[in-house]
């Protein structure tokens, strides 16, 4: 069955005692892939964008990737994906924990585009730890902020519901793991899955 959240509506991420929180506990394949690092969201919108801070606290980080749509899942690495429930289309906004961004507009996994330049410039993002390759080894406490318009998500104006999922992974970190928010249903680690979204309901 498929989790609900209500996203109450605020103006900016001064705000953030007003975004609802949820965690990012579920570990879908817990024989292969056992980790679970504590991870949460907070979760808001405007008239005009939707606002996520995800944080992490994890034994260990690794980021190498700083190129803008570049693999950036396996490094330590927070993902949302999301659609519009009248849309066949989803998409997939993944950062790692220096801030390395990845966007796309998918049909499925292998079907997609990355955005275009000027609307993956739109997107906000804030990350804790500096913008250069990193290699922790120990207790390492981070945080990403994230700011997506509407409009990228093919929809015209703000909408009463979006479909979607958080995730946490790391697929080449010194132990790999996969967890998300609402469960998935899956033999083998597949985030791209919108069966499995979860329901977000925007305050009006």
């Amino acid at each position: 069955m498929a989790k609900m959240i209500i996203v109450p509506k605020v103006d900016s991420f001064d705000q953030l005692d007003k975004f609802n929180k949820i965690a990012i506990d579920c570990v879908p394949w817990p024989e292969q892939f056992p980790l679970k690092p504590a991870v949460s969201a907070r979760l808001a919108h405007s008239d005009t964008a939707v606002f996520i801070r995800f944080d992490v606290m994890e034994q260990g980080v690794r980021a190498v990737c700083t190129e803008a749509n570049g693999p950036v899942w396996e490094d330590d690495c927070v993902e949302f994906f999301v659609k519009d429930p009248a849309s066949d289309h989803y998409y997939n906004f993944e950062n790692n924990c220096i801030g390395t961004g990845l966007a796309a507009r998918r049909l499925s996994r292998d079907e997609f585009t990355f955005l275009d330049e000027l609307s993956a410039s739109r997107i906000v993002r804030r990350a804790s730890l500096p913008c250069q390759p990193v290699n922790i080894d120990g207790p390492q406490a981070w945080c990403l902020e994230i700011e997506i318009p509407f409009e990228i998500l093919d929809c015209p104006k703000k909408p009463e519901m979006l479909l979607g999922n958080f995730y946490k992974c790391g697929d080449k970190t010194n132990q790999a793991h996969f967890l998300c928010w609402n469960p998935i249903e899956t033999e083998k680690p597949d985030f791209h899955r919108p069966e499995f979204f979860g329901r977000m309901i925007l305050e009006w």
